[in-house]
């Protein structure tokens, strides 16, 4: 079993952290803040990663605050368990230091220590800081090494398939919320690397939006067979390398002449490149590159789709 299956029973949770069974429930049913796992007789099952999650929330409604300011503070990034004592340089220090011990781990290939370093990380900050602020740094900086021809392909691989499962793991403990519009996310053909996407698919989720995930490399008559299918109302395409750029581009134009009620954005580090024209052409298209700009593009469309 992995630490982040579901292991921990309620009663089990309850024990370990001083809650009691009938206050977690409701801090799930109002918070959303957690999605546990059910066994084959309905029972919860909770991960790693949730009582990480609850053991902080406790921490702070003992330290004064209320569940609702607690749930707050965590969906605010504002995360450390000593938040108190701590500035907000001291945090991103201790995030960064996380962060180069789980990239040190990794390219050892010492699997047990980049899971204990990551579970440390997920006890001390949110998810959404430890995804941005931890993970996703983390990609770059390997895909710098590697394209620097620091480290070799044995390296990327076993770190990329690593930060992989791991993500796959809290993506699929998150609740959904089916009022949000349908979406889709796929990786432009010709493109392998899909952890970008997928981070970006994570972020979705902790919105609460319903993600069809297709990751990498699909053949366009796929896309269009599977959007016929499934009728998202988003598409979310990635593009990373240059050399699929133009490819991506006419894909972008002749999905959005064929399915026109679909909302389509793209994004990746190819996108970054695009010259004046092409990106005044395509700037409805164009998702961003952190969680602000991400956020203001799906408000944005979000209010369109729901006029």
């Amino acid at each position: 079993m992995t630490m982040s299956a579901g292991k921990y029973n309620i009663k089990a949770v309850s024990k370990k952290l001083g809650i009691q069974p009938g206050t977690l429930r409701a801090w799930e049913r109002r918070y959303n803040i957690i999605s546990p796992i059910r066994n084959e007789a309905g029972h919860r099952l909770y991960s790693e990663e949730h009582m990480s999650i609850l053991k902080w929330l406790v921490q702070k409604t003992t330290q004064g605050f209320t569940i609702s300011q607690a749930v707050e503070l965590l969906e605010n990034g504002n995360d450390s368990s000593d938040t108190d004592s701590m500035g907000t340089d001291m945090v991103q220090d201790r995030a960064q230091i996380l962060a180069d011990e789980i990239l040190e781990a990794l390219l050892a290939f010492d699997e047990n220590k980049a899971q204990d370093l990551l579970n440390q990380a997920f006890s001390v900050f949110s998810i959404d800081k430890v995804v941005h602020d931890i993970l996703a740094k983390l990609l770059v900086r390997v895909g710098d090494l590697w394209e620097n021809n620091k480290i070799t392909i044995a390296h990327e691989h076993f770190t990329t398939a690593f930060l992989r499962s791991r993500i796959g793991m809290i993506f699929h403990t998150l609740p959904v919320d089916g009022y949000l519009p349908k979406v889709m996310a796929v990786c432009s053909t010709g493109e392998y690397h899909e952890l970008g996407l997928l981070i970006f698919t994570l972020y979705l989720r902790r919105k609460g939006f319903e993600v069809i995930y297709l990751g990498s490399s699909i053949p366009e008559e796929d896309i269009e067979i599977v959007l016929e299918d499934t009728d998202p109302k988003i598409l979310f395409l990635s593009c990373t390398l240059m050399t699929n750029l133009p490819r991506c581009l006419g894909l972008i134009d002749r999905l959005d002449q064929r399915f026109s009620e679909l909302t389509i954005g793209v994004g990746g580090s190819a996108i970054a490149h695009l010259r004046d024209e092409k990106r005044q052409a395509y700037e409805p298209f164009l998702v961003g590159n952190n969680k602000e700009e991400w956020d203001a593009w799906i408000k944005d469309k979000i209010q369109k789709l729901t006029t």
